[in-house]
């Protein structure tokens, strides 16, 4: 009950803003979107490790207005993460390195579940580990103390190192990748989501072979491996080197991978990668997605969810179009071809 006190304070003034929205807006579109038989009240969702735990958003962001929240990515044990620096701007972007810093997940179900089911809002919870066994104990902890609404398969951070894989990335062998959703979904009672890498040749293969293992969606992408220079010092600007770049600068290849992932799985595409607006949520709705997860723009203006999602409903109403669910797949190549 203090829990829920503290978030309706906080949450005050934000919620009245929105209640006037609601007030003058007498179309009221039909924001939810269901997947895997969960109904989400809009498609609009936060990617894990842009958002924090949810916590240092909301002065920022009512959360009871979010799709769903995404926590920092959770593993067996806390992880200390690469060494600083671990953030660095970049044309039309940014590389980070900051390889799943966390305090581990009994600390997670203690500290942060109660926190962000006390809002209201859909949870997803995204975990990772060095390899299957790690995956599954992490999941089996989590799922012994909290039921979230869905699990992220973090399969394809670009900052960590992975045991068990002739490849640096588990999204990147589309056997590694099977086995771990195989794992994972003989012990998970809640749908599970594979989220890849774009760094293969053919991320179709990946996708089908986690669906094939089991996964009830993939999100897509992750972030491309990125390093800056300073070359007044000759050294790296990133700790570790390198890292993963994320922002504008991926958003034209990331609706590529989903519009390919989306025409070649029946499980539902999750876009990720440059949304800064909602015409960008639009973009990835239309190349395949259900829904999708805004994460750099989260740097850049902490209060932006609320703009991106007032920004979609405006271009829905522009489009006269009723129900976001319209939008998915709606591209239209076919008159290309006259």
């Amino acid at each position: 009950m203090e829990i829920n006190q503290k978030i309706a304070i906080r949450h005050d003034k934000v919620a009245r803003i929105f209640s006037r929205k609601k007030k003058k807006d007498k179309s009221m579109q039909d924001l939810a979107i269901e997947i895997f038989g969960v109904k989400f009240n809009n498609p609009i969702w936060t990617a894990s490790g842009t958002f924090g735990n949810g916590k240092e958003f909301q002065d920022f962001v009512d959360l009871r207005q979010v799709g769903a929240i995404l926590p920092k990515t959770i593993t067996v044990h806390e992880r200390k993460g690469n060494p600083l620096p671990r953030i660095v701007e970049s044309s039309s972007g940014l590389i980070n390195s900051i390889g799943l810093e966390n305090k581990g997940v009994e600390w997670f179900v203690k500290e942060v579940f109660p926190f962000l089911k006390a809002t209201g809002t859909r949870i997803v919870v995204s975990v990772a580990g060095k390899n299957k066994e790690e995956f599954s104990e992490c999941v089996t902890f989590l799922l012994a103390h909290c039921v979230p609404d869905a699990i992220e398969i973090n399969l394809s951070c670009p900052n960590v190192a992975h045991a068990n894989t002739k490849y640096s990335l588990f999204a990147q062998d589309p056997e590694a990748s099977a086995e771990i959703v195989s794992a994972i979904k003989k012990i998970a009672r809640v749908p599970l989501i594979a989220k890849l890498t774009p760094m293969v040749s053919d991320i179709r293969e990946i996708a089908k072979s986690v669906e094939t293992a089991g996964a009830q969606a993939v999100a897509l992408v992750n972030t491309y491996p990125a390093m800056a220079i300073d070359a007044e010092t000759f050294k790296p600007l990133i700790g570790n080197i390198s890292g993963g770049l994320s922002g504008p600068a991926i958003k034209p290849m990331a609706l590529k991978a989903v519009w390919d992932v989306y025409k070649s799985v029946k499980i539902p595409v999750i876009g990720i990668g440059g949304i800064m607006t909602g015409i960008d949520v639009a973009e990835f709705m239309i190349a395949g997605a259900r829904a999708v997860q805004i994460g750099t723009v989260n740097f850049v203006d902490p209060g932006a969810y609320g703009r991106i999602l007032k920004e979609f409903g405006d271009y829905l109403d522009r489009k006269k179009i009723k129900k976001s669910e319209e939008l998915i797949g709606r591209l239209d190549v076919g008159s290309l071809a006259k």
